[in-house]
């Protein structure tokens, strides 16, 4: 399932070391190809809305291989587009289709001893977040000889071959409750009204990972210019380095078995505001780039996973509903920050990208203190 997983998301992340050659490709603006991310992510936000809760009412087997299949499709029309108005259009459907991992999260807690639950969805953010980061190095070296468009072409067949896995692997998921559609959106919303924690944790969440777009999505341009005029290969390398993100997964996992979620965010945001701090002091320093990678990654995914083993507890039976609810909240976070990156990063420079970063990280920062010294409430909207 984590393999999956980390197939499924580098959809969205593909295309960002490639974006400097996209560019060129279609002799657009620097914040034209820019907003291809802001598009995907929205995409990818409308998938969490209309298609995530449907977990929560369909045989969860089949929903993902039907919807691995369309993602499929989409990365491999996508490929073949030859204006960038279609391309753009297309991007759409690439986010759209590409929410299957967040059906197979709240599927891998199901199946979870609820005693190591925290480390179970800590090992399925490993696959989500080595699938995030190895995306960009193997479509910077990919492109090289292939270009964009042979990078879309791979990944299509890669999500073919995991659908015909998942279809043989996957186990049968209990009878799901009958409800209609209308009622499962409903549903959705109604959850994120009636449980303040989760209200919260979606709030972190945007934060956290608003950050990580604003950073991700300027990065492309930022070494391909002065002073470094990197190859889309070596700049898909940087992926490798985001990998230390893995560890704030699994930490934050074994923290939240032994309730510790606060202190494992309030950490976590440190680390994203720090990265920040470190990238705007050192525009033209390869080890500050470096350094800065490893801290916003690694702080992110102590956001993300500390947010997951809170929320999955609240309602264990709608936990595709309670988990497209943050999703659409964490991804509405990333939209965000990149189309604010984009544009201060056109303005500015890598110093506009520095402080609309900091800003994000800020903002789960200063809310997580002020969290850890109030007195910890049973959110009782769960009972």
């Amino acid at each position: 399932m984590a393999l999956a997983i980390g197939s499924v998301v580098a959809n969205l992340y593909y295309l960002q070391p490639l974006l400097h050659l996209i560019r060129r490709d279609f002799g657009v603006t620097t914040f034209a190809a820019s907003t291809l991310v802001t598009l995907m992510q929205a995409g990818y936000a409308v998938g969490l809305i209309t298609l995530v809760p449907l977990g929560d009412l369909l045989p969860r087997r089949r929903l993902v291989v039907a919807i691995f299949l369309a993602a499929a499709l989409s990365m491999g029309v996508a490929s073949f587009a030859r204006s960038f108005g279609v391309f753009a259009a297309l991007t759409v459907a690439v986010g759209l289709t590409s929410i299957a991992g967040q059906i197979l999260i709240p599927f891998g807690a199901d199946l979870a001893d609820p005693a190591t639950r925290g480390r179970s969805v800590g090992r399925l953010m490993t696959g989500l977040l080595g699938g995030a980061l190895l995306s960009r190095t193997v479509s910077g070296y990919l492109s090289e000889s292939v270009g964009w468009r042979g990078v879309f072409r791979f990944a299509a067949l890669v999500l073919v071959i995991i659908a015909l896995l998942l279809e043989r692997v996957l186990p049968d998921d209990a009878p799901r409750p009958r409800v209609t559609y209308a009622q499962l959106l409903q549903g959705s919303f109604r959850l994120f009204v009636s449980h303040p924690v989760l209200r919260r944790r979606c709030w972190y969440g945007a934060s956290a990972f608003g950050a990580f777009s604003v950073l991700w999505t300027t990065l492309a341009f930022h070494l391909s210019g002065t002073p470094f005029h990197y190859s889309s290969g070596t700049i898909g390398l940087f992926g490798l380095v985001g990998l230390a993100g893995i560890l704030g997964a699994n930490v934050a996992g074994r923290h939240a078995d032994r309730q510790r979620e606060r202190s494992s965010t309030r950490t976590g945001a440190v680390l994203i505001v720090t990265s920040f701090l470190v990238l705007v002091l050192g525009p033209g320093s390869l080890a500050a780039v470096l350094a800065g990678i490893v801290l916003l990654d690694a702080g992110t995914q102590m956001v993300h996973v500390s947010n997951q083993s809170i929320i999955y507890a609240l309602a264990p039976d709608q936990r595709s509903r309670i988990n497209s609810v943050y999703m659409l909240a964490f991804f509405a976070g990333a939209t965000l920050g990149s189309l604010a990156s984009g544009a201060a990063f056109s303005r500015w420079g890598w110093t506009g990208t520095g402080v609309v970063g900091a800003l994000f990280g800020l903002g789960a920062l200063i809310p997580s203190v002020i969290e850890s010294r109030a007195p910890r409430v049973v959110d009782t909207a769960s009972r």
